[in-house]
């Protein structure tokens, strides 16, 4: 009976869906305020059905329902309680039930948050967001019933795929999620601003709150997904340029701009065109990486789906969508006409550099994960895009990127002096160049993990210094420049605070530049040396979990003959799914990790590859900060507070 409910209340939503397209659209465009009021209380009724078909999944997993196909596809009685929940996204069917419940709660939150808003324009954005709502509905009643049955009823599920059995991937697609729905809401904006041909300061305020949301998940989604691959996978690093994940890097660089754009937008009225274009390609890398990971045409780990025929609907429904809105750009947006004007040395020059180089590097990450596909297809050869490519692509774009971002936050408004600029960041550069100097005077190794040190030294250092110039610290007294610093506005450290995370994030990634490893075939008391310190093998022994056996060893890491640490790396089998995995074995102390995985056994020897990764950790806490950095600028009063309509503004058009 759940079941049916449950697929009865998505309908429903489909249902509401459309009526939330139609009529608030439709009394924007002839001003007819009945219409147009209906439409928070339409996304509200989407919201409420779509949580209540989430509501019947959730309890069909948790009660192991095997009247149910997906259940019994992702899920088993003797699996944890907190990865029957999970089962309930882990998988094609439910992971699509999550995205609709998310866009459902964006509708409901500009329903809730957007009274300040214009009607006419309020009215549009819920009316796009309901179509983009009732596309994804139909794919999920159409190709992805989460409720079809099974009869008779299966004795057992099959488990959750072994992979996904961890904390990590349980928050990843919500955190994940978030971010590309997100921009659902910022495209729906770009939409509704080309509908009534208009783009203003006010606009740029509406705007940022949600792009900055959605930019902070991403952010946390795509750093958790990281980290599980590091500990999950054995990888021993923390990016593969895997095609899964650079499906979520392209919406992240895209909406990277877009935040940016957005700011010159609101306080200069400026680089409307753009930011508008910004918004829809943003969305329409969000549905891209939708596509790629449930079409099949991508090998992946990450991947959801290997069904064609769903791959189809999703393409279908980005051309739609896609195509649609930069048709309908192409159409109005010649009446979007910049006002503000500005030189090329100043902080609108600097946030356009910012804006041209992370789209050269979305171009340069899109072409190569796309050229394998396309040139299978086109010309029947199997190629490979790995690593060296998207390495040796990106850094020549990355350095300017990263050298502009410390220097564009000391620029003036509207016309400025780069020498000036650069005086106040005498310090940074020094700094920079020490630390870069040192770096490869007491390694020895490559000039790129020295460059990376120097360039996250400058990121953070440019963080500070844009706070110490704002408080007007070494002008005035420190008493009153602390006063001042206090008093900044949240939105200020925010920004500092997500620059100066990408500056650690960079520190980490150079760190591992410098990482080691050796693979190693080791029986009970043999040792091997790594990075200065003895690995012993003290056993191998069998343990049993909830769901699964495994081959447990027990790895002893001394330093002088001090014990470091007792590394236990596992592989585990799991019998339902007839799968095995790895389970690394990590001792971190902040500034680097040492890290073990277990291979198989030959000959009475345990195979073992070991690790020594420098300021690995930093990786991960560098995404804390720079997501921290975007909720302490979503706190910001002046960010969750809608602008007042600009004088000469009509509630309706």
């Amino acid at each position: 009976m759940i079941p049916e409910l449950g697929h009865f209340a998505l309908a429903l939503a489909c249902a509401i869906a459309l009526f939330q397209t139609v009529v608030p659209i439709w009394g924007a465009q002839r001003g007819a305020a009945r219409a147009m009021a209906l439409a928070p209380a339409l996304a509200t009724a989407q919201l409420i059905a779509v949580a209540a078909g989430f509501g019947a999944l959730i309890w069909s997993f948790v009660v192991n329902d095997t009247t149910v196909s997906a259940v019994v596809a992702n899920s088993h009685s003797a699996k944890p309680l907190l990865y029957k929940i999970s089962g309930a996204w882990g998988n094609h069917e439910g992971s699509m039930v999550l995205w609709v419940l998310i866009l459902a709660l964006c509708g409901g939150a500009v329903a809730g948050f957007g009274r300040n808003l214009p009607s006419a324009l309020q009215a549009r954005v819920i009316g796009v967001l309901g179509a983009i709502a009732v596309g994804f509905h139909a794919f999920i009643l159409l190709t992805s019933n989460p409720f079809d049955r099974v009869w008779p009823p299966a004795a057992e599920g099959q488990g959750l795929n072994p992979v996904l059995q961890d904390p990590g991937l349980a928050f990843h697609p919500p955190l994940l999620y978030l971010g590309y729905v997100g921009y659902a809401v910022t495209f729906a904006f770009a939409i509704a601003a080309l509908l009534e041909g208009r783009v203003d300061a006010a606009w740029g305020r509406w705007v940022r709150p949600w792009s900055l949301a959605a930019w902070s998940f991403l952010t946390l989604g795509i750093a958790l997904g990281s980290w599980w691959a590091y500990y999950e996978l054995g990888w021993g690093g923390f990016w593969f340029w895997d095609p899964v994940e650079n499906a979520s890097l392209l919406p992240w660089l895209a909406g990277a701009a877009l935040l940016h754009s957005a700011i010159v937008v609101e306080k200069r009225e400026a680089l409307k065109t753009w930011t508008v274009l910004l918004a829809i390609l943003a969305f329409a890398m969000s549905l891209l990486g939708t596509f790629l990971v449930r079409s099949g045409v991508l090998n992946s780990v990450h991947a959801f789906a290997n069904d064609p025929a769903r791959g189809l609907f999703i393409l279908v429904l980005l051309m739609i969508y896609v195509g649609g809105a930069f048709a309908l750009f192409g159409w109005r947006a010649g009446r979007l006409a910049p006002i503000g004007i500005f030189a090329p040395v100043s902080r609108e020059g600097a946030l356009v550099l910012n804006n041209l180089l992370l789209c050269s590097i979305l171009a340069v990450v899109l072409v190569g994960t796309l050229y394998p596909m396309f040139a299978d297809i086109l010309m029947g050869a199997r190629i490979s895009v790995g690593p060296p490519f998207f390495n040796s692509a990106t850094a020549p774009l990355a350095l300017p990127l990263v050298a502009a971002m410390a220097v564009g936050p000391m620029l003036p408004w509207k016309r400025a002096g780069l020498f000036g600029a650069l005086q106040r960041l005498w310090w940074a550069m020094a700094a920079a160049l020490a630390v870069a100097l040192i770096a490869l005077l007491l390694t020895g190794s490559p000039v790129w993990p020295a460059i990376g040190f120097g360039a996250a030294i400058w990121v953070v250092a440019g963080a500070a210094a844009d706070i110490l110039d704002r408080s007007g610290a070494f002008r005035t007294t420190a008493r009153n420049a602390f006063n001042r610093a206090r008093n900044l506005p949240r939105g200020a450290w925010g920004a500092a605070l997500a620059h100066a995370g990408l500056g650690v994030t960079i520190a980490g990634m150079a760190g591992m530049g410098l990482a080691t490893d050796t693979l190693v075939a080791l029986r009970p008391g043999e040792r091997a040396r790594l990075a200065g310190y003895e690995w012993r093998l003290e056993s191998v022994r069998d343990v049993a979990g909830p769901n699964w056996s495994a081959r447990r060893a027990t790895v002893t890491v001394r330093d002088a003959g001090a014990t470091v640490t007792v590394l236990e790396p596992e592989r585990r089998s799991f019998p339902v799914a007839r799968m095995t995995t790895t389970e690394a074995a990590i001792h971190t102390n902040i500034f680097r990790d040492l890290y073990a995985v277990l291979g198989e056994e030959r000959d009475g020897a345990a195979v073992l590859r070991l690790h020594h990764n420098p300021l690995a950790p930093w990786i991960w806490l560098g995404a804390l900060v720079m997501a921290a950095g975007g909720a302490l600028s979503l706190s910001d009063r002046r960010a969750r507070v809608a602008a007042p309509a600009p004088k000469g503004a009509t509630q309706t058009v």
